[in-house]
């Protein structure tokens, strides 16, 4: 059966809608041409979106144009080239020419033969344009997330300017500055990320959920130190008013096709919808707002993270129950969240949503957002490989000279998540026993080993102790009690039984345990002459006048005629070990008296005839030899 192939036409007009609107701003950097004198000058530079860019500084280098291999769309060691600087040397800005293939893989190929930098010239006439990665592009992904060199597209007629200047034998040298690209008023930095909940949409997915995770740490630092200012935002589209009742815009959309997401999967078919998408887009903001009105916007990360770790969509876990469960495990008021969300099936605005598409529009010196991901320094956008170290360092090229945080300092970082909130993971405050556990890259949700105890679980809402020993441990998470001395636990150490009631108490044995009343119930204490009295665990049990209780048979008997018995019972106990002892004595008397006549009478006839233990001895000669 053929795959059904999905309608994109609603999508098609939609995406027209955005280019023909879209405002795009290319963000630059200073290149500045120091020698030779003939093209001297400072000229604009688009900065390229991967690498790393080095915001805030500035390097220095010299240009070269390659003989061959002019476009670097192969590798130049094919031609024995290498570029790696001489000690002493300047750097090597290699220059190459746009076309015949990807913008970053140029790049990858540069860097490989041991370019500093790299500058693209432009092949037509026409405005600085930004250099991005390839769309869903699986080969290209390994490389270039291992791009660290910047990269900067420079126009046709500059680029022909410093192609003839290097053919001429001039030494062109020229700086690269970063050191104004992002603006850096004071001492605080305001931020946005543009993301996506979709966990299926490709490379550049990935990239943004390892971004996040790996980010967490140092974004939180800034926060709660009041250093920064961040705000998450969601792109959503909406549905040309024309296709509002297509089966398209149905699956793919909100209150009535005023905010979509595309398929995840690009097929209508099967999967999850574009709509589960903004749904789960509208709970990530309604989280975030929710956090900052309680004084904690950094929640959002935690949020975040755990949702991507939980509740991915390729194990099915991308819902709303799975979602409802990292809210609880957080803290987070979850009747606020119901409420900021709305009804996703309305006919009308969700005020969330429509902040978020006016927010896409660009003001100032920010272009629309178009892109995902799209990172918003002091509102300009951020040009670059979306890593943490890079994205930390722009961050700090915000801030004014002399204001940055510490962490702008220094590489050493200590995040301690474990300490808000328990980092939203499984806890038994009463054994003080977390799941929690920091690393350098933020915290863990990892069931612990306590005291040669392993516990076993997800790490995030449960935690089990097993094994031998549990009950050693907080008594096994079983129930358990103490009164006036005496001690109860329903912890017990077998394979199909975890928890269960000591004898005298009824009930799971998990969370309660309660008396059983033997006397009311009557399970003891039941003879005519007995009086029962419960306690707590057991019972006590006298008997009327001068009887006696015997608990093993539940009766009562007489104290006289127990105290006969007892006596004739020793006296015949007496009787009985004394007997016992005679015919002991008797036995040993008969043994070694019949030892002693054995031996005499073995002597006695020793005298006349050899014992078969003797030898024998001659008593005649023989005649022939007298």
């Amino acid at each position: 059966m053929m795959k059904q192939v999905p309608c994109f036409l609603p999508w098609l007009l939609l995406s027209l809608l955005v280019i023909t609107e879209a405002r795009f701003v290319v963000e630059k950097n200073s290149l500045s041409v120091t020698s030779p004198e003939s093209i001297k000058g400072t000229h604009d530079s688009a900065i390229g979106n991967f690498g790393i860019p080095q915001y805030g500084g500035s390097m220095a280098g010299t240009v070269v144009y390659p003989k061959e291999n002019q476009k670097s769309c192969k590798e130049f060691s094919d031609f024995s080239i290498s570029y790696k600087s001489q000690p002493g040397a300047l750097p090597t800005f290699l220059l190459v020419d746009r076309g015949d293939c990807f913008f970053a893989l140029k790049v990858w190929n540069a860097q490989k033969a041991g370019a500093s930098a790299v500058l693209v010239a432009d092949n037509v006439d026409e405005p600085l344009i930004t250099m991005d990665t390839p769309e869903e592009d699986v080969s290209s992904a390994k490389y270039i997330e291992n791009i660290t060199i910047p990269s900067a597209l420079v126009t046709k007629s500059f680029g022909e300017k410093l192609k003839k200047a290097t053919s001429g034998g001039d030494m062109v040298n020229l700086n690269l500055d970063w050191r104004e690209a992002v603006p850096h008023p004071d001492d605080r930095v305001e931020y946005e990320l543009w993301t996506n909940s979709n966990d299926e949409c490709g490379v550049k997915c990935d990239m943004l959920m390892e971004f996040v995770k790996d980010f967490k740490g140092a974004a939180q630092i800034l926060e709660k130190g009041g250093f920064t200012q961040f705000r998450p935002h969601y792109i959503t589209w909406y549905c040309p008013h024309a296709f509002t009742l297509s089966r398209q815009c149905k699956s793919q959309c909100i209150n009535k096709g005023r905010y979509c997401a595309p398929d995840p999967e690009q097929d209508f078919s099967s999967g999850y919808d574009g709509k589960d998408v903004v749904v789960e887009n509208l709970r990530q903001l309604c989280v975030y707002k929710v956090a900052n009105e309680t004084g904690n916007p950094w929640v959002w990360w935690d949020y975040v993270t755990d949702f991507q770790i939980r509740c991915p969509m390729k194990e099915k876990k991308y819902n709303k129950d799975c979602a409802e469960s990292v809210i609880k495990s957080l803290g987070i008021d979850s009747k606020k969240i119901d409420k900021c969300m709305g009804d996703p099936d309305a006919d009308m605005d969700n005020l969330v949503l429509k902040e978020e598409q006016d927010a896409q529009v660009g003001k100032g010196t920010r272009g629309d957002v178009t892109i995902l991901p799209t990172l918003v320094v002091n509102n300009r956008q951020y040009r670059g490989k979306l890593e943490k170290s890079a994205v930390l360092k722009a961050l700090c090229s915000g801030f004014e000279e002399s204001t940055e945080p510490a962490i702008c300092l220094s590489t050493d970082m200590e995040t301690n998540e474990c300490l808000d909130n328990n980092g939203g993971c499984w806890q038994d405050k009463s054994a003080n026993i977390t799941a929690c556990k920091d690393t350098f890259r933020g915290k863990v949700c990892v069931c612990p080993v306590v005291d040669g105890v392993r516990f076993k679980g997800d790490g995030y809402s449960h935690c089990e102790a097993s094994g031998p020993g549990r009950c050693t441990i907080n008594n096994g998470g079983c129930w358990h009690e103490e009164r006036d001395g005496h001690a109860f636990s329903a912890c017990v150490d077998k394979d199909s039984v975890k928890c269960e009631c000591p004898p005298g108490f009824k009930g799971d044995g998990v969370k309660k345990c309660e008396d059983i009343n033997e006397c009311k119930e009557k399970k003891a204490c039941q003879c005519p002459e007995c009086s029962c009295k419960n306690t707590w665990g057991s019972y006590e049990c006298s008997c009327s006048g001068d009887l006696l209780y015997m608990r093993d048979h539940d009766t009562c008997i007489s104290k006289t005629g127990a105290q006969v018995r007892s006596a004739w019972a020793a006296v015949w106990l007496i009787m009985l070990s004394l007997g016992l002892a005679a015919a002991g004595a008797y036995l040993v008397y008969k043994y070694r008296l019949r030892q002693y006549m054995d031996s005499e009478i073995r002597a006695i006839m020793a005298q006349y005839m050899p014992l078969d233990s003797q030898p024998e001895v001659p008593n005649h000669v023989n005649d022939e030899h007298a």
